[in-house]
């Protein structure tokens, strides 16, 4: 496993209000989500980065404004009249 080492003021920590287990686990879990968001990695592998499950990783979407759903709208159309 590859590990990233990021420097960070002190003064992050004192205004997140976080240990630095904490705010790893944020940033591996906010990096996830936003290279899931752009779609360059898929949930499963998004989730490994995130350290999570991938239903935990899914249910986690929401609170960062993320959909888990990617559908075009050709798709959706074809579903709806499928339905």
């Amino acid at each position: 496993m590859t590990t990233i080492k990021i420097p960070l003021p002190d003064e992050t920590l004192l205004a997140l209000r976080l240990r630095p287990e904490a705010l790893t686990a944020e940033f591996r879990m906010v990096a996830a989500v936003k290279l899931y968001e752009l779609e360059r990695l898929s949930a499963g592998a998004a989730a490994k980065v995130a350290g999570v499950p991938k239903p935990v990783f899914l249910s986690r979407l929401g609170e960062y404004g993320v959909t888990t759903f990617r559908f075009t709208k050709a798709e959706l159309a074809r579903d709806f009249k499928n339905a």
